[in-house]
């Protein structure tokens, strides 16, 4: 039985994995949050007291990194490292840039890609990233990019990490999106863009639920549901 799959993809704070999650739970999908899996080889390889761009480095600690993931009551993915629930600790924003400079790496992209096709193989997935529909899943039946400005996205984030208790600022919080903006869109491997056959879904003036309902719209449409 050929799985469906959708892959979402697009810059930091577009809102890829709420949404992401919402559409999992609307259509009885399973989601797959790429970009979590990539803050968990950034932050072990931060806790290993070893630079993000230390490609030598990353690379002998992969080894020893395990990483599992799991779904809390909520089917909300919950990320393992070493058996360890890590999914609060990589969302700060020194987590972000070392996921943004480990993800450039070809040994770590290497050590995930099957991971995470393998999952799309087994079940009815919506996985969002950055390279979803162009590298990891390239025959994924929908593609969406994901975007909205950068300001708008920067707002976004900074509600997000207030919630959770994490002290920042607009000014932090646009810095670390224009950095990881640039490394995504112009690292070697595998850069941030869409794919030749995305359905391009620009949120910069929509609120979550309207968001939502235009990606329902395009699912639906595109699986006749």
């Amino acid at each position: 039985m050929t799985m469906k799959t959708i892959a979402i993809d697009g810059p930091s704070g577009a809102g890829k994995s709420t949404l992401a999650l919402r559409i999992a739970e609307a259509f009885g999908f399973v989601y797959v949050d790429t970009g979590a899996i990539y803050r968990t080889v950034g932050l072990a390889v931060q806790e290993a007291g070893i630079a993000s761009k230390d490609e030598e480095g990353v690379a002998s600690v992969l080894p020893d990194i395990k990483i599992d993931i799991g779904y809390d009551d909520a089917g909300k993915q919950r990320m393992l490292l070493c058996g360890e629930d890590v999914s609060d600790r990589i969302r700060t924003p020194q987590s972000s840039i070392y996921a943004s400079d480990v993800s450039a790496m070809p040994r770590v992209r290497e050590f995930l890609l099957q991971m995470q096709r393998d999952l799309a193989t087994r079940y009815d997935v919506v996985m969002d990233g950055r390279d979803i529909g162009t590298v990891v899943l390239p025959d994924a039946a929908l593609k969406i990019f994901l975007t909205a400005e950068q300001e708008v996205r920067a707002g976004r984030r900074l509600k997000e990490l207030l919630e959770k208790g994490t002290k920042t600022t607009f000014e932090e919080v646009l810095k670390d999106m224009q950095y990881r903006d640039y490394q995504d869109s112009h690292r070697t491997l595998a850069p941030l863009k869409p794919a030749e056959d995305s359905v391009i879904a620009d949120t910069t003036k929509l609120d979550f639920e309207e968001s939502f309902e235009l990606l329902a719209g395009i699912i639906r449409e595109r699986f006749d549901l």
